[in-house]
């Protein structure tokens, strides 16, 4: 029990405050860069929630501004990690959460979903970011990957070229759309020459949290805001129905694929509904005629095999049905630096959630995952970890006899499939 856990976080972000994504551009669209800051605030708007917690935001930069520069600056951000336990990382964009100051150019990143800017820009903004990414990776690589920004929806050839431009910069991963819009919807062959060009690079491909169509909310105010993040996890986890039912993952059986920042509490759900289908089982499905017949494996063994979700800050309520969702799944994250993650607290929050939880599946959740899904070389960060790492002691593991609650939910696995129900 005395062995540290390897601690990966599946979510962090980096990102430059906005203009100092400069150098990192094209020159024929530096200039562009000049207009975007100008009208940044107005083009922003359409990506994003409005903040208007005008005291929340001054605490929070206040309180954590050497922090938050880990944003940006790499020997920062190690210390940060490091307080925090975290060995590794899996690196979005867009490092500022609340005003948005931080972030790729052209709303590149989180927000590329719905950016306004012409895709020419999009995909310069997108480059831009991968380059300046891809320098921060090369501090400290074995704890880091670097995820790529991939406007595939807006040109398919394009977001090739660039995925292979990324990889062989050193990032190791790759973020898409969560929304296409007027685009093709990832079901299309479109887009089979990027799902077999990440296939073979290796490169797992994630939608992330934070797109949604906001002009369906109405005005800002709480109504908006409640509609939103109510909506804004199902935006994220789409993709994944999307990608099962259309075969993808059964003609690109290494193709791997993850929502990020998205919780995890809604994937059993999903698929016992999905396995359910193609049992014929679901009320009414048989009257629809075949509905499988160009799949080989119920839709959770392609998510067992295919799809890693990267909860981030992971709820009890999630460890609780840990074994419907999958425990070789479940990906948790510290969410640096943003504010709705549980950096700078990450000890509390550990202590708080994994108390009871087996250590085997601890140390799946808290890290083996993520090493396993973006092959990180455990025997070179396990130096990092047994140096800042919890044990389980830190979090509260010190009566073994608790983990026997477990026992009844590990036997009955996903019950629609086993036929036992954990009471």
């Amino acid at each position: 029990m005395a062995e540290r856990y390897l601690v990966i976080s599946s979510d962090c972000h980096a990102g430059l405050p906005n203009a100092e994504y400069r150098p990192y551009l094209d020159p024929e669209h530096r200039s562009a860069l000049d207009d975007y800051l100008a009208h940044r605030e107005e083009l922003m708007a359409a990506q994003r929630i409005s903040v208007d917690n005008a005291d929340f935001v001054e605490h929070w930069e206040h309180d954590n501004a050497e922090g938050l520069r880990g944003g940006w600056d790499v020997a920062r951000r190690d210390k940060e990690l490091d307080a925090d336990g975290v060995a590794g990382e899996i690196i979005f964009p867009d490092s500022d959460a609340v005003t948005g100051g931080a972030g790729a150019p052209f709303g590149a990143g989180l927000g590329m979903s719905t950016t306004q800017v012409a895709p020419e820009l999009l995909f310069a903004g997108a480059r831009a970011h991968n380059r300046w990414l891809a320098e921060l990776c090369h501090e400290s690589p074995e704890r880091r990957c670097g995820v790529a920004l991939v406007p595939v929806t807006h040109d398919v050839d394009r977001a090739v070229a660039l995925v292979t431009e990324a990889r062989e910069s050193g990032l190791k991963a790759v973020l898409i759309p969560s929304m296409w819009n007027d685009k093709p919807a990832y079901h299309d062959p479109v887009y089979d020459p990027f799902w077999a060009a990440c296939q073979d690079l290796e490169m797992p491909i994630h939608t992330h949290s934070g797109a949604a169509p906001h002009a369906d909310y109405g005005p800002p105010g709480p109504a908006h805001t409640g509609m939103y993040v109510a909506e804004v996890r199902w935006w994220a986890a789409r993709p994944i129905h999307v990608l099962i039912w259309a075969g993808v993952f059964e003609r690109y059986p290494r193709l791997k694929f993850c929502v990020a920042e998205s919780g995890a509490f809604w994937a059993a759900d999903l698929l016992w509904s999905m396995d359910l289908m193609f049992d014929s089982t679901f009320g009414g499905v048989s009257k629809l005629g075949n509905v499988t017949s160009h799949l080989s494996m119920r839709p959770s063994e392609y998510f067992d095999r295919n799809v890693g979700i990267g909860a981030s800050n992971t709820r009890r309520r999630e460890l609780a049905r840990r074994f419907e969702i999958g425990v070789g799944n479940i990906m948790w994250g510290n969410d640096f630096p943003h504010p709705e993650g549980t950096w700078p607290h990450t000890a509390d929050a550990l202590r708080k959630v994994f108390w009871d939880i087996p250590p085997d599946d601890t140390a799946a959740v808290l890290g083996l995952n993520a090493a396993d899904f973006y092959g990180f070389d455990v025997e070179a960060l396990r130096p990092l970890a047994d140096r800042i790492g919890p044990t389980p002691e830190d979090l509260g593991q010190t009566d073994p006899t608790v983990f026997a609650k477990w026992d009844g939910p590990r036997r009955a696995g996903r019950p629609w499939i086993t036929g036992i129900e954990a009471l």
